[in-house]
């Protein structure tokens, strides 16, 4: 045996040559469509997130016992726990909260950016959070979407905007020529009130306000099912914050899609949400109506939120009360612990029995006076 055996011997090498030779015998058309079968989404119909399981026609998002933690070494921070929400379908659902209350959290949860710890998160009935198939991991991307807070760090300073437009149809290969994308991303463009000649251009050309056009219309290009808009317009002047508002409110109507828009300005969140929900410490404590939530907030922590937002009126803005809310004030026992329960049709608060009784009375009272 020679001493350099290791080596590949000349037979073998005649053998990979023969391989290659083999290969390349192969019709061409035939590598294509291997390739092309490879590209597509080989999802079974009756896999598909599209098709909706029976009982989940309105819910389009199920969100039952979430617990999401962020782990430090050997410490563990419980940032959102027991978390039960449903998203309708066709609706702006508005969630609101302090700083580092856990309502981007959730939205990110919903994009499977952060994993849960525990509990369970469904899309048209079908699982989508701890592990699931790839081909629905692929085929999430396409159905929900995100808004990004910060127009100038979501945008990549060295791609032109003709790429970072059409960055998610070219990956999953949603147009059929050079001319129908362009033609795509041109439409996209006017629909947010852009002009073509600015596809040419770098993020760093535009103001905040034409940067958060170009990262909603690089968001509805891909026709999501429901769009995880994360505070949005608060890096934003005040006079731009209206135009971006009812830019995301005319897509929701046109594509009858589902928006999940975080903030935490109640004013913003009342001008355009259907139902809003108040979160506190990574804990749902209230959920309604817009309307009926701003006239009848029954949770402390709501009302310390609305006594905050501002009055156009300078007299009243001055002789308004602010209310602070302080956790201790509940006086919650082992024996009598909150829970999230329903005090009216479709209004929702956290409190125990004893102040469940307290809410049930304060609307009662309303209703008689209504009444008379």
């Amino acid at each position: 045996m020679s001493r350099y055996s290791h080596y590949a011997s000349k037979e073998k090498n005649n053998e990979k040559k023969v391989n290659l030779e083999k290969l390349a015998a192969k019709p061409i058309n035939k590598i294509r469509n291997l390739i092309d079968k490879r590209r597509e989404l080989h999802v079974p119909p009756e896999k598909s997130l599209s098709n909706i399981l029976p009982g989940y026609e309105e819910n389009i998002i199920t969100m039952r016992d979430v617990k999401i933690a962020y782990k430090r070494g050997m410490n563990e921070r419980v940032v959102v726990d027991n978390l039960n929400l449903d998203i309708k379908r066709g609706e702006i659902f508005g969630l609101v909260g302090e700083s580092g209350s856990g309502k981007t959290t959730v939205g990110r949860t919903i994009m499977r950016i952060i994993p849960i710890k525990s509990g369970e998160i469904r899309y048209n009935g079908h699982l989508i959070s701890g592990k699931i198939p790839s081909l629905r991991k692929r085929e999430l991307k396409t159905k929900i979407q995100m808004i990004f807070q910060d127009p100038s760090a979501s945008l990549n300073e060295r791609a032109n905007i003709d790429y970072i437009v059409s960055e998610g149809i070219r990956a999953f290969h949603m147009f059929g020529s050079e001319e129908e994308r362009l033609q795509k991303v041109e439409s996209m463009m006017a629909q947010v009130g852009l002009r073509p000649e600015h596809l040419k251009r770098y993020p760093h050309e535009f103001s905040g306000g034409q940067r958060q056009r170009i990262g909603i219309a690089r968001c509805m290009i891909m026709n999501p099912e429901i769009v995880v808009a994360d505070e949005p317009i608060s890096a934003l002047d005040v006079s731009i914050r209206a135009q971006v508002l009812n830019l995301i409110k005319d897509f929701q109507v046109k594509n009858n899609m589902t928006v999940l828009f975080i903030a935490h300005d109640l004013s913003v969140v009342k001008y355009i949400s259907d139902r809003i929900g108040v979160i506190y410490d990574g804990r749902l404590v209230e959920l309604a109506n817009a309307d009926r939530l701003f006239a009848m907030p029954l949770h402390p922590y709501t009302k310390s939120l609305l006594s905050a937002v501002p009055i156009p009126d300078p007299r009243e803005e001055k002789t308004k009360k602010i209310i602070s809310y302080n956790p201790m004030m509940h006086h919650y026992r082992y024996d009598d612990l909150p829970q999230f329960y329903e005090v009216e049709p479709g209004h929702f608060v956290r409190a125990n029995k004893s102040e469940l009784e307290d809410y049930k009375k304060i609307i009662k009272k309303e209703q008689k006076g209504e009444n008379k």
